[in-house]
């Protein structure tokens, strides 16, 4: 089994003092308002409603940490996946999308137990000027990214491998960057991101 599908529900934050202290490794999930954010990690963790969409894209303001307990220590956790709000919907206030930013990347520069970005980009839409500001804030970080490029099964193959490469130009002044094209429904790519959130978890996990 999936070190991923022990995931449960920790604790929710409106704002980073919320927060329980830094420890276990976190591997945070970021995305644009509708990139398919929710449904990924539901995928990732194969539960049906561990992460939740609004109805109301932008309206999602929360932090949620979902803790993997240790196998090892009752009580304790191995690591935690962190669901950050959503950025960049146009509905949303000009202060509340400044809260956010400020959010986001208070997270990203600031937690010192973060062990990765899982970063998800529309496949359709490509790297946009929303995503290229967050580039910004995680490329000085040095934290190694797993760019999901959601809803690949809305292309044809050759124009997935083509968006693919796009991406990874575009994405490049990321260090450690690993680019996968991923579908909830279809499980496009859940292997590989899978495994590869796992590492970053727990380096020695063994299923």
């Amino acid at each position: 089994m999936s070190l991923l599908h022990r995931a449960a529900f920790t604790v929710s934050a409106a704002r980073l003092d919320q927060l329980p202290p830094p420890g276990p490794p976190e591997v945070c999930f970021v995305g644009r308002s509708n990139s398919g954010k929710s449904s990924s990690i539901n995928v990732l963790t194969n539960q049906r409603r561990l992460a939740f969409s609004s109805k109301t894209p932008g309206r999602t303001r929360l932090i949620n940490l979902f803790g993997i307990p240790d196998p090892l220590e009752p009580g304790a956790q191995l690591g935690y996946l962190v669901d950050l709000p959503g950025y960049g919907y146009a509905a949303v206030d000009k202060k509340s999308r400044e809260e956010w930013a400020d959010v986001l990347g208070g997270y990203l520069h600031t937690r010192t137990s973060l062990a990765g970005v899982v970063m998800l980009i529309d496949i359709r839409r490509g790297v946009t000027e929303l995503d290229r500001r967050l580039v910004n804030w995680i490329a000085p970080t040095g934290r190694p990214v797993l760019a999901l490029l959601t809803k690949a099964d809305k292309l044809p193959y050759g124009q997935r491998i083509k968006a693919v490469y796009a991406a990874r130009k575009d994405l490049a002044d990321i260090g450690a960057l690993h680019t996968v094209p991923f579908s909830a429904p279809e499980r496009i790519g859940l292997e590989e991101a899978t495994l590869l959130i796992q590492n970053w978890i727990s380096p020695t996990f063994v299923p």
